[in-house]
């Protein structure tokens, strides 16, 4: 039986990858269910989930993919890459109805400006009070702030050094997995119950993965809408990061 089983993962690796994903994704549900009351969405907790076991994938091969690097789940390379991610992204856009997108008009717009500068404001004064002062790092890890895709970008762009670079994703990260779970409890006192109020909260966060996540716990139809203004976010964001924000930056932190 082990000696099928491997065979199978050697010979379909994105399959088994799958699978995992699937269990993972049946113990999160599992768990919101019967150890949150619903209270923490199932997403948020698969979030969790998924770092523990690419740390302990990471450590005990020694390798730099995490759970990828265990022998028969080498799939979840390819499964949580960049083409199939960005795929997922794009996906979520065929759900908009344009006339929804229209409506969102200039308070998306808005959102869209107003959350990209605090999220670099935020994240390059965080860097400062914690002692990374020159424009490079305070820039990088005031992208991770944005989001975690928009950090790694902007400091390979700029030559900012691997701890610098893990600290944006890792700022990334926990303000996605913050969002995840926050929105649900937060959704009906600040008004999230339409699509204009969920695109303005998309491009207010930018977080494509934990806006659609906590979107997701509120209400599914939302997710579309919040996710788009989302991924305009991560895209403004990759283009003024190593550009206007380093300039701003530089000139601010000298």
């Amino acid at each position: 039986m082990a000696l099928l089983l491997e065979s199978i993962a050697a010979a379909e690796p994105l399959v088994v990858a799958f699978v995992a994903v699937a269990f993972v994704m049946a113990l999160a549900e599992f768990a919101s269910r019967y150890a949150t009351g619903g209270r923490i969405h199932a997403s948020a907790l698969a979030v969790v989930i998924g770092l523990a076991l690419a740390y302990l994938g990471g450590a005990a091969t020694g390798g730099h993919k995490g759970i990828a690097d265990v022998p028969g789940l080498a799939g979840i390379a390819v499964l949580g890459g960049a083409s199939l991610r960005d795929l997922a992204i794009v996906a979520t856009a065929f759900g908009v109805r344009m006339e929804e997108l229209l409506r969102a008009g200039v308070a998306g717009l808005a959102a869209l400006a107003v959350g990209i500068t605090a999220s670099f404001a935020i994240g390059a004064a965080l860097a400062s009070v914690f002692g990374y002062r020159d424009a490079v790092s305070m820039t990088t890890i005031g992208a991770g702030a944005a989001t975690y895709i928009v950090g790694p970008v902007t400091g390979t762009a700029l030559g900012a050094g691997s701890d610098v670079l893990a600290i944006s994703v890792a700022t990334g990260v926990v303000k996605s997995i913050a969002c995840m779970v926050l929105t649900p409890v937060c959704a009906r006192r600040i008004g999230l119950t339409s699509p204009r109020a969920a695109m303005v909260y998309g491009g207010l966060l930018g977080t494509t993965s934990g806006v659609a996540a906590g979107l997701a716990a509120v209400d599914a139809k939302l997710v579309p809408y919040g996710a788009l203004t989302a991924t305009f976010y991560t895209g403004l964001g990759c283009l003024a990061g190593p550009s206007l924000a380093y300039l701003v930056i530089r000139s601010l932190a000298g």
